[in-house]
């Protein structure tokens, strides 16, 4: 169970860290996704922030759970967030993607608590 715990969560912070490049890219292509779903180019920095802290909090949970744990609580509440704002632009088709990240971290959640 630890080891499944530790592969996905590898996972979801290798992920994660690279949409937060994407987002501090500022390209065209990805300005022009973000702004569609009604995020302002100006969160993309903060965004991407938050992105790597949550990553930093899902390595550093390899070694302390609580960690882990509250690291992929706060994605699950982060990509809620992201599927809202595509779902409320009516950009559901985009909304793929954050599902998928929040479905891993919702797997991290639950299997950083059964290793416990």
């Amino acid at each position: 169970m630890v080891i499944t715990s530790v592969v996905v969560a590898s996972l979801l912070a290798a992920l994660i860290t690279y949409s937060a490049a994407l987002k501090l890219t500022h390209r065209p292509k990805v300005v022009e996704d973000y702004h569609r779903a009604g995020v302002p180019e100006g969160w993309l920095n903060w965004l991407a922030a938050l992105l790597l802290a949550a990553a930093a909090g899902l390595v550093v949970g390899h070694w302390w759970a609580p960690a882990g744990i509250a690291a992929a609580g706060g994605l699950v509440a982060y990509f809620a967030l992201a599927v809202a704002f595509h779902i409320r632009a009516k950009d559901a088709a985009n909304a793929v993607m954050p599902i998928v990240l929040m479905l891993f971290a919702v797997a991290t959640v639950g299997l950083r608590l059964a290793a416990l």
